[in-house]
């Protein structure tokens, strides 16, 4: 029978020779994921279960990277209690809280390969699909199963394919593509669908634009983001997984398959504008928009390649007096490298604040909380009401370009 590749790895999961959208399987969890601000509610449920042991403390990655180093008595006694289940649950998967972003600490740290099924209490988890695998962002209940059976039944999703084609312009990024995907079909427009990136464009992306798609499949209500293997993950693999892994492609004629065909030619760069991302505009309809702050990092557009695209930018100019720049690369691994090719040295000289590898403002967790009526410009994946501070706040998302451009000007600014 054909089918896609979330059919097949859920499949394979669920110890079966074939499935289809609409069934309901028990797959077997490969790699578990939680953190410091949904762990503590995960682990607390798995105590109620009864359960002295979780079902395999290899298999489990702890991590804390929303709340680093703890900015509140809460967060201390939060993290103390994780550490705490980690160490009784012999888990040797744990990243304190230096590491760095769970979305980009786990590829980075070989947790993720093909074919497997990922689950994370973060609803960003979809962004592990960059790399072939099945991922998907679970609550704290459910991960409390997780940790005692190895086991979570799935709907299994039909897919959306978006097979995107064309060149991408000087500044248009893998950000300004899925921005624009998500303002033509909406919040809901793949909902509980596997959402499938392919075509030319997608195949000349590095692996770190294509987890920006990915990441981002959640906001347009996908279950997953998926992009099929080819010799740039493989290459991207390489040196960091120990284990074998299988590669699956979608058969063009599975029968849960459609395709949406996107043309970005003539892309310009994009912005979700205020509260919802899929209120997405070109960036010249939004130009000169005043700003307060803007935060380039988080799961989205933290990577290094979205540290150099600013740099380059920012090289021997200053950030405009009337804007605060928040510079949070996603990981250790990203910030040591930024730091060896100098980036860093070009952003404090900009005017901008480095801060250590987190969540960051990304969702009002940490540094940098807005206030009543200020406006903020941020390159991660969410612009709800709130969602960084003040509800009276306004937050438009962009990509890395449109950050760095926009912080030298004090409003949005084409990079072009």
């Amino acid at each position: 029978m054909s089918m896609t590749m979330a059919e097949k790895i859920l499949a394979r999961a669920a110890g079966l020779k074939e499935t289809e959208a609409g069934n309901i399987v028990m797959a077997k969890i490969d790699v578990a994921m939680t953190h410091d601000l949904t762990g503590p509610l995960s682990v607390e449920s798995f105590q109620k279960i009864g359960v002295d042991q979780v079902w395999d403390p290899e298999k489990i990655v702890v991590l804390f990277d929303h709340q680093v180093p703890a900015d509140s008595l809460e967060a201390a006694k939060n993290h103390i209690f994780m550490r705490d289940f980690v160490k009784n649950q012999k888990i040797t998967n744990f990243y304190d809280v230096r590491e760095g972003v769970c979305h980009q600490v786990l590829p980075e740290k070989g947790h993720v390969v093909p074919g497997e099924v990922v689950v994370g209490s973060d609803s960003h988890t979809c962004t592990h699909g960059a790399l072939g695998a099945f991922a998907t962002g679970i609550g704290s209940t459910d991960m409390a199963m997780v940790f005692a059976t190895g086991k979570l039944w799935f709907k299994v999703p039909e897919t959306i394919k978006f097979e995107i084609e064309g060149k991408l312009g000087k500044h248009v990024y893998s950000k300004d593509v899925v921005l624009n995907i998500i303002g033509q079909i909406g919040a809901d427009g793949a909902n509980y669908q596997a959402c499938e990136f392919g075509g030319e464009t997608t195949s000349n992306m590095s692996v770190s634009d294509r987890m920006a798609l990915c990441n981002m499949a959640i906001e347009m209500g996908g279950k997953t983001g998926l992009v099929e293997v080819d010799e740039k993950t493989i290459s991207y693999l390489k040196g960091r997984v120990n284990k074998p892994y299988d590669s699956f492609t979608t058969d063009e004629d599975a029968k849960s398959l459609t395709t949406m065909n996107v043309d970005i030619n003539d892309l310009e760069p994009q912005i979700a504008c205020p509260h919802n991302v899929d209120n997405v505009k070109p960036v010249g309809e939004v130009e000169g928009t005043p700003i307060n702050q803007i935060f380039l990092g988080s799961c989205t557009n933290g990577r290094f390649d979205d540290l150099k695209v600013a740099a380059k930018i920012l090289k021997g100019k200053q950030i405009s007096d009337n804007v605060r720049m928040l510079v949070i690369p996603a990981s250790r691994e990203i910030y040591s490298q930024a730091l060896e090719k100098g980036l860093m040295n070009i952003f404090v000289d900009a005017g901008a604040l480095v801060c250590n590898p987190c969540c960051g403002p990304c969702l009002g967790g940490h540094v940098g909380f807005l206030g009543p009526g200020e406006v903020s410009l941020s390159t991660s994946n969410r612009n709800f009401k709130g969602r960084q501070g003040s509800s009276e706040a306004e937050v438009y998302l962009s990509s890395a370009a449109v950050a760095a451009a926009s912080a030298i000007k004090g409003v949005i600014t084409d990079p072009r």
